[in-house]
């Protein structure tokens, strides 16, 4: 990679911070954004373009940190983590479903509720397959890492 001349070794360490929270920020705020407007009215093309960034954005940090050999600061990549984060985004899942069902149908209200835990359910199947498939591909990239830089290892 190429020096920068124009920034020193402090200066680059705050440029990159601030890239990094920027970065956060956006994803967060996207994801925000999308949020509100299913909760508001449903429409997938008035939120298309978010949606899109937003999952640009995401797979780009995945695929990423993956590339790199890189988890969470937090998490670890077992199955009680996994578990955890695809338990979360199903009820977010499921409180979304059963909003956009019954602003949908408001006189069906368990219709709305069975509408909610299908979300719930088929989020959480798909975020532990994919956590898990993802936790396996980085143990997999850990293993090679260490075994290319066996100095590394604390």
């Amino acid at each position: 990679m190429k020096k920068n001349s124009n920034l020193d070794e402090r200066q680059e360490q705050n440029l990159l911070r601030i890239e990094h929270n920027g970065c956060w920020l956006a994803f967060w705020g996207l994801l925000a954004a999308i949020i509100v407007q299913i909760v508001l009215d449903f429409d997938f093309k008035n939120f298309i373009g978010e949606w899109i960034v937003f999952m640009l954005l995401a797979l780009y940090i995945a695929a990423g940190c993956l590339k790199q050999g890189i988890w969470d600061r937090r998490l670890k990549p077992d199955l009680s983590s996994n578990i955890v984060v695809s338990l979360a985004s199903a009820f977010v899942a499921g409180i979304l479903g059963f909003v956009y069902t019954v602003k949908r149908f408001p006189d069906r209200i368990l219709g709305s509720i069975a509408s909610g835990i299908v979300y719930a359910i088929v989020t959480f199947v798909v975020c532990f397959v994919v956590l898990q498939f993802s936790a396996q591909l980085f143990k997999k990239k850990q293993s090679k890492l260490e075994e290319e830089h066996p100095e590394d290892e604390v």
